[in-house]
């Protein structure tokens, strides 16, 4: 596989510095990208860099994933209006150990080309600052630095000492790969052009070698607003406990039509042909939006698996009225609160529970899902009631805590679409 070719049909390449085509093509090549740990998880908009090194160890070239222990202490003002919080030393160590272990799960580590992760304090923690600023900052002037975008775009806002210095710490990262790694190609979002070629112009100056730059582009929705946040504003993590299966899914499930391509093209392994099909196929049928369903199991599959990704479907089932009291048992309580956000909540007493409420008491007078006990007799009788995805037509009925979902919830759906949840306290 021709790495460029590859990255070119999946629009994937925004700028590169010349000559990149003839180098790539030879394989063998080590190329790196970096993750600065400044969260306990990586989000998806970090799925891009990602990316570009699965498909360059896919393309037989050996991928270097650089964890900023010592960056992260700083943090990158490029795409930043604002000067960043500084975090502790302890919570850089956890969320390194985190950034990680995400990392594990796309690239692979055995084999000629196997992939490598390392962390910039090993090279750092012992560096003296006076040394620094004679073997490294002696070979940028500040007006090469101001000319760079994550500078200038601040300068009138201001930016401080710390984060102007950044770009010096990443072009010595660079640097630093170059002379103990044979590495020799740095990718990453295009607003890291700036930083990533100050490391190309450290090697040029320093080492008197030639290095690489690659940069895929910054990705927007195509109503204009950012890529990877939720409507409510909220990143959308890899991390389970941050942004559960069953939403991480949903984000996918849901994307535009006019999206939908250009991130299978992004975020997936499938073929050309492969999409082409499926974009046939979602232009016949586009109500079944087949075009978001393969792209949200492809991601959804990679980034936690292939249990993960049938968890949510079945969620997803449940939500929309095709599930059953089975499927909603087997839901972790993560997810069942995650499916059921923002649905009304009602507290009873669990010692009430455990000797059994009458269903009319409970629906009326222990919560307001109905507005008399008249209606709900009447909903029941209907058949306008369901407990746990179970129809109840006998007015009579007792609920206990015997049907407690995680021993804790009862799920109610008044009619097809209106859920409340009542919870045992």
């Amino acid at each position: 596989m021709n790495f460029i070719e590859e990255l070119k049909w999946r629009q994937m390449i925004h700028t590169t510095t010349p000559g990149i085509d003839e180098i790539i093509q030879k394989g063998g090549v080590v190329g790196y990208t970096g993750f600065d740990p400044t969260a306990s998880s990586l989000h998806i908009g970090h799925l891009i860099p990602i990316m570009l090194l699965v498909h360059f160890q896919r393309s037989s070239n050996k991928p270097i994933a650089l964890v900023g222990g010592a960056t992260g202490m700083i943090g990158d003002p490029s795409g930043k209006s604002q000067e960043r919080n500084l975090l502790s030393e302890e919570a850089i160590k956890y969320n390194q150990e985190c950034v990680r272990k995400q990392l594990e799960k796309f690239l692979d580590f055995s084999g000629k080309y196997s992939a490598e992760i390392v962390n910039n304090i090993d090279w750092f923690k012992d560096f003296n600052l006076l040394d620094f600023f004679r073997d490294v900052g002696k070979h940028l002037t500040v007006n090469y630095m101001v000319s760079k975008d994550s500078v200038k775009n601040r300068w009138e806002s201001g930016i401080s000492f710390t984060e102007f210095s950044y770009q010096l710490l990443q072009a010595y990262d660079f640097y630093w790969l170059y002379t103990h790694k044979n590495c020799i190609l740095q990718m990453g979002g295009s607003d890291q052009w700036g930083n990533i070629t100050s490391g190309t112009e450290l090697v040029r100056r320093k080492a008197g070698g030639e290095a690489f730059a690659l940069t895929c582009p910054l990705l927007t929705k195509s109503d204009g607003k950012k890529f990877g946040k939720t409507e409510g504003g909220e990143s959308v993590w890899l991390d389970p406990a941050r942004t559960s299966p069953y939403k991480f899914y949903q984000y996918w499930l849901n994307v535009a039509d006019s999206d939908a391509l250009g991130l299978l093209k992004t975020f997936t392994l499938l073929t050309s042909e492969e999409i082409e099909d499926l974009q046939h196929t979602h232009k016949e049928k586009p109500h079944e939006r087949p075009m978001q369903k393969a792209l949200a199991k492809d991601i959804t599959t990679r980034v936690h698996s292939e249990t993960d990704y049938r968890s949510a479907v079945d969620a997803s089932e449940i939500l929309f009225g095709k599930g059953t009291t089975e499927s909603l048992l087997k839901l972790s309580e993560n997810d069942f609160l995650s499916v059921f956000e923002g649905v009304p909540q009602f507290i009873v007493s669990r010692i009430e529970l455990e000797k059994g409420i009458d269903v009319i008491e409970l629906v009326s007078e222990k919560t307001s899902i109905f507005s008399s006990k008249g209606e709900g007799r009447r909903m029941v009788a209907q058949g306008g009631l369901s407990v746990n995805k179970k129809k109840i037509t006998d007015v009579s009925a007792i609920i206990n805590d015997s049907q407690l979902i995680k021993g804790r919830y009862l799920l109610f759906q008044k009619g097809k679409k209106s859920y409340f949840i009542v919870k045992a306290e």
